[in-house]
């Protein structure tokens, strides 16, 4: 019963998905609610506040428990580490206020497409909805199965035939009414939020809510001066961020704005076509695309006709992309799974521009909408900006870790106080207001902020150098960074590929090469033919357009494409593209070639095919290209060479990109319809025309940055979609596989009927040669500081494919493939990302750089994913650099470790600036005293605040260390730094509090500050409560207080300067011009004050006059502390060999997941293994991959 109860009380909404979220149904209780807004009076809004931090106790203390179908309260918990909590209304929609048509009433279901949830949601006879909005997106309650559904999106179910069936006459005006207001508006309304409200969200923010309850302490005892600086700070740094905030929506909402009003001609079932505004366009709805550039208000499956789109706003790539219409199939598998991974080329995605339409033979090109609103592609977009994955760095847990502690600190503080002020029986207010200060001294509230200080510098210094960044959070990791995956082609390779020469294929036999540039054109012919017609290539304002490759091919054959405006049967139904052989082409008997269909490329084929029609002729051709290996299994064998395998090696063995190319001639009558042509029917039995080959050069930059990034030891993994053995060539080449290394390949192979899945490990062609016996194997460990590519003797390589069965059947060998896997070449979008998930699971950080394009799932997935793209803020990644070369990543992991380094500095100094203030005012507080107003103010304005200012301003060390900064702040260096330094501060302090008790001029309680001729204060005693000076003088003025202030506030710039470590991650501390100037300034009008003998400067500083042998001694006991705090810091704590030494000494072995398998590697003889195979012993279930990468 209980378990029921619990299982009707919480579900799962996006189960699987990344936004995944635990939903529990609460339902409001009058008494419950009456007793907490008693309590809200009671205490002031102080419960108020605490529940607006944590919704998740409003909830508990206000509502009971129940099943969801009753609640109209939901808590929602994120399915991550954080579990963080937000509270949802459950609304209702009434749709009784349609005018829906007589009869409709009845049982039958109120929208026509049967499948819909909106059916199984509607509430009969009310006619009304239960939803809830979480991040934008509405979902509905679904009676049958009892839970909440996402709506606005047409059902996955639907099968292509379905959707042509269903939808391809438009809906009925009534259904259109009633997903109008199930479904809301297609519109992505990013709304600028009012200046009050953001205000307020600021001010409630916990730091400074507490700031706002030590100022109102710091008023009440007088601390005028002080008070009104730190309240014009806080004012300025709230009025900052909110400015910010203000510009940063918008922004946003600007660039979703002009999507939201587009004109689209829709059709309904009864009345026909017309225009209507985009954003009252519901899933289902068919829609006309006329022709004119548009651009794209929803996501749609195109139903009939093609068109070509721009998708760089997804992308970042401007390539146009040719779109091709669903297929009317009575198929019972839904149209997603049917068109496998490629379902994504007969979706136009919103956002994206259309810039061509090309009609098919029944009228205009149709679409139908898929989703709307925030459920688009665009919207998942603005939807990530909005509400950024929150960051697991251990960093902000340990600053939180570390104000707790501090706050212990000041709670021993407060007890201290109590008993020392009740001992001497002071009034009641003043033991508390004394209590309360002393633990507002501990904790200095400026700790979260200052730990954003050096992430923006960082990014202001990023911005420079070209590189955005739309997640500033994680500059900071980037400091962490230790392994990057590159793509290969357009990061570590040339955009453009050069053709290098055709090699064609006659009677199964490979013919003479013909080389590029060549002064002879190449000859008409088949495979002249095929590098005429087989490409998407379009023509756009007089200029080719489409991918390099195709673009380069067709170059290369010295034909041109005529205008597709002018058609050339006649008749004129067929909107075709033309080539014609250009004046440089040889000469052909052929006027010219029309291309009538298209196959599109997909990465998941790796093919694409055209079929075209010589101009004047019936017959009609189908020209295939593609990966060798796929062209070559669909010919017929006798076409294809013997030697085949041998060529096709010869030449990805040199770095060469090969695509294949194939013919056949189509028996399909006279004007046959293409467009029910059968894709598997078309390419069979094709002849084998020969190879293309081309050369991909790598950038000029790319082996420099990735030698840098092996000498700071930073590992290097190629991804990509390239062919194995070129990839594996390229890596070479690039230096990321050391020339004497070998490289085992790693192939993998499904279960065949009833053999088990295997997996098979080979030597690389070219590791033969290499005569290293397989023992030899290395790891390379902490203490040996060598480059990486000279330590590691074996890489292994492999395909996608085999990875997929490695994932599937051999799971338990992918941690030890992983740690010594340089090349994956293959690999389709979802695999990308799914790899880096696994690198992430051994613990490593990993960085990402691609083109945006097929990477977007790895490059959101990585710790760090850099987009080399022209736009300024791909959706793709956090970071996007305009420079389109990989010298972006060690410029990035740079500046993340100085920002590291920076925030752990910044935090270190405030600590101990809150603690050499709270033994110094602890000490006083001893004989009932405390430090003087100004003299807090030198110590908190004029010091401290212009340090945590200025101090992240350093900028990154050129080199890059071979070694990381440390990653935590409470780690045995950071911590020991700060207790050493804090006995350092006791030691000084305590010294001088006594030693000034002990000189012969010394007088409890002085009252006089001038300094005589002889300069030595004539003792003249006063009891300080007699009237003649007053309680507040005697509470400041003493030789005590006059000894420990210089001692304090020298200090604070003592461990300023001390905590600024240049080298190895930034650069030293004198290039920081702003800090070093204004350390210099501080000392000066700290030693100015302590030192001039000007009566007026005392009084106002409340210090007392002494000899100056005194104040000398005094200086001497700083000079002492800075000596020992800077050895301490820099030849003991700092030292890497030291620690390294303790560890070797203590044993200690770091917990890295890829370290300890790198440890048991080297201790297995077996390993690497070479040329054997191994069998999967049972099949396990397959490991889930998100769909939505793919």
């Amino acid at each position: 019963m209980e378990e029921k109860l619990w299982k009707d009380h919480c579900v799962l909404l996006n189960k699987d998905e990344e936004n995944e979220l635990e939903l529990f149904g609460y339902k409001t209780q009058g008494c419950r609610k009456a007793l907490c807004i008693a309590g809200y009076i009671l205490s002031c809004g102080a419960l108020l506040l605490l529940f607006y931090w944590k919704p998740e106790w409003d909830v508990w203390a206000n509502c009971i428990r129940c099943s969801l179908e009753e609640a109209d309260i939901v808590l929602l918990r994120t399915t991550d580490e954080f579990q963080r909590y937000t509270r949802k209304k459950v609304m209702w929609i009434d749709l009784s206020t349609l005018a829906l048509p007589v009869g409709i009433n009845s049982d039958g279901p109120l929208v026509a497409d049967i499948d819909s949830v909106i059916n199984r949601a509607i509430m009969k006879p009310q006619l009304k909805v239960r939803c809830i909005q979480v991040q934008k997106i509405r979902y509905i309650w679904d009676f049958s199965v009892k839970e909440f559904k996402k709506v606005g999106s047409l059902e996955d179910s639907n099968t292509c035939h379905s959707i042509h069936h269903k939808f391809g006459a438009g809906l009925t005006r009534e259904e259109q009414k009633i997903r109008q207001l199930v479904c809301g508006p297609n519109a992505i309304e990013v709304e600028i939020h009012p200046i009050w409200k953001l205000l307020f969200k600021e001010i409630l923010n916990p730091f400074y809510v507490f700031q706002a309850f030590t100022l109102t302490l710091w008023l009440s005892q007088g601390y005028i001066e002080y008070s009104v600086a730190i309240i014009i700070l806080s004012i300025t740094s709230i009025g900052l961020t909110v400015y910010d905030l203000r510009q940063q929506s918008t922004k946003l909402h600007n660039l979703v704005e002009e999507h939201n009003k587009v004109q689209v001609t829709v059709c309904t079932k009864s009345e026909g076509c017309k225009e209507l505004e985009s954003c009252y366009l519901v899933p289902g709805d068919m829609f006309l695309l006329d022709g004119n550039k548009l651009s794209l208000p929803c996501d749609a499956v195109l139903i009939d006709g093609s068109c070509i789109v721009n998708e760089g706003m997804l992308t970042g790539e401007s390539i146009p992309v040719t779109k091709t219409p669903l297929p009317f199939l009575e198929s019972p598998m839904p149209w997603k799974t049917h068109s496998m991974e490629d379902y994504r080329r007969h979706v136009l995605f919103c956002g994206t521009e259309v810039i061509q339409t090309k009609p098919g033979g029944r009228g205009p090109v149709r679409a139908v909408v898929l989703q709307t609103g925030f459920n688009t592609a665009k919207g998942d977009l603005v939807r990530s900006i909005l509400y950024p994955k929150p960051m697991n760095f251990k960093l902000y847990r340990d600053a939180f870790k570390f104000i707790i502690g501090l706050s212990a600190i000041g709670v021993f503080g407060l007890i201290y106080t109590v008993c020392v002020f009740v001992s001497h029986k002071k009034p009641v207010a003043d033991v508390v207001a004394m209590a309360l200060l002393l633990l507002t001294v501990a904790v200095p509230p400026a700790i979260p902020a200052a730990l954003t200080t050096g992430t923006v510098y960082a990014q202001r210094r990023l911005k420079k150098k070209k590189i955005f960044c739309i997640s500033p959070q994680r500059i900071n990791i980037c400091g962490q960074i230790n392994l990057v995956c590159f793509d290969k082609t357009g990061t570590l390779t040339e955009d453009g590929l050069d053709l290098w020469g055709v090699v064609p294929s006659e009677g199964g036999r490979f013919q003479k090469i013909h080389k590029y540039p060549s002064s002879t054109p190449l000859p008409w012919g088949p495979v002249c033919g095929a590098m005429a017609t087989c490409h998407s290539l379009v023509l756009l304002d007089k200029k080719i357009q489409g991918d390099p490759l195709d673009l380069k091919m067709f170059e290369g054959t010295h034909w041109e494409i005529e205008d597709s405006s002018t058609t050339w049967d006649g008749d004129g139904t067929l909107d075709t593209c033309v080539v014609r052989p250009g004046p440089k082409a040889s000469s052909t008997p052929v006027e010219g070639m029309a291309i009538l269909h298209q196959f599109p490329f997909s990465s998941g084929l790796q093919r694409m095919s055209v079929v075209s029609q010589k101009i004047g002729e019936e017959q009609y051709d189908l020209y295939m290209k593609g990966a060798p290996e796929t062209v070559s299994s669909f010919c017929r064998q006798d076409t294809v060479p013997a030697n085949f395998l041998k060529e096709l090696k010869t030449y990805t063995n040199q770095g060469f990109r090969v695509i294949a190319l194939a013919h056949k001639v189509l028996n399909l009558g006279k004007d046959a319809d293409l467009s029910n042509l059968e894709r598997e029917e078309a390419e069979s039995g094709l002849s084998f025309l020969g190879l293309l080959v081309m050369e991909n050069r790598l950038k000029q930059e790319t082996k420099p940055v990735l030698r840098e990034l092996a000498a700071a030891r930073i590992r290097s993994v190629m991804v990509t979609g390239d062919n194995l053995q070129t990839a594996v060539t390229v890596a070479r080449n690039a230096g990321m596989i050391h020339m004497s290394s070998k490289v085992i390949l790693v192939e993998a192979n499904d279960p065949e009927g009833s053999n088990p899945a295997s997996i098979a490990w080979r030597l690389a062609e070219d590791s033969k040669a290499n005569t290293a016996a397989p023992g030899e194997v290395c790891v390379n460990t902490e203490a040996k500081i060598t480059l990486e590519e000279e330590t590691c003797s074996y890489h292994f390589a492999m395909t996608g494919k085999s990875y997929q069965v490695i994932l599937k059947h051999f799971y338990s060998l992918l941690p030890k493939i992983l740690v010594n896997a340089t090349v994956f070449a293959r690999m389709s979008p979802g695999q990308k990302s799914s790899l880096v998930e696994e690198f992430q699971k051994l613990n490593y950080y990993v960085g990402m750089c691609g083109d945006g394009a097929n990477d977007c799932g790895a490059l959101k997935m990585a710790h760090a994913g850099i987009s080399l793209s022209e736009q300024e803020a791909s959706v793709a990644s956090p970071f996007t650099s305009q420079i389109p070369n990989i010298q972006c990543v060690p410029e990035l992991i740079r500046e993340g470790r100085a920002a590291l380094v920076a925030s752990f500095g910044v935090v270190k100094y405030l600590t101990l600036y809150g603690l050499i203030q709270f033994v110094g005012t602890a000490l006083l507080f001893w004989q009932l005293q405390i430090f003087g107003n100004h003299q807090y103010l030198i110590q908190d304005v004029i010091i401290t605040l212009l340090v945590c200012l200025t101090m992240s301003l350093t900028e990154a060390y050129p080199k890059l260390a071979p070694y990381r900064p440390p990653g935590q702040l409470i780690s045995p260096p950071l911590l020991l730094s700060i207790s050493l330094n804090v006995c350092f501060t006791i030691i000084m302090q305590t010294c001088g509090f006594l030693l000034v008790k002990q000189q012969s001029w010394y007088v409890a309680l002085a009252s006089q500050r001038h300094c005589s001729s002889g300069n030595r204060t004539e003792p003249s005693i006063s009891l300080g409560e007699n009237g003649t000076s007053s309680r507040a003088q005697s509470a400041v003025l003493s030789y005590e207080d006059t000894t420990l202030w210089p001692l304090s506030s020298i200090n604070c710039i003592i461990v300023a300067f001390v905590f600024s470590k240049g080298k190895p991650f930034r650069k030293p501390i004198y290039t920081n011009y702003v800090f070093s100037v204004l350390l210099a300034l501080q000392l000066a009008v700290c030693l100015f004050l302590f030192f001039a003998d000007i009566d007026a400067v005392y009084s106002g500083m409340q210090l007392l006059c002494t000899p100056v042998i005194w104040r000398v001694y005094v200086l001497l006991m700083l000079l002492v502390t800075f000596c020992v705090s800077l050895f301490t810091e820099d030849v003991i704590l700092q030292n890497k060999q030291l620690w390294l030494l303790l560890k070797a000494w203590f044993g200690y072995q770091s917990n890295s997941q890829y370290r300890k398998w790198q440890r048991m590697l080297q201790k297995d003889p077996n390993w690497p293994p070479i040329n054997t195979e191994d069998f999967a012993v049972k099949s396990t279930d397959e490991i889930y991959m998100n769909p939505t990468y793919e």
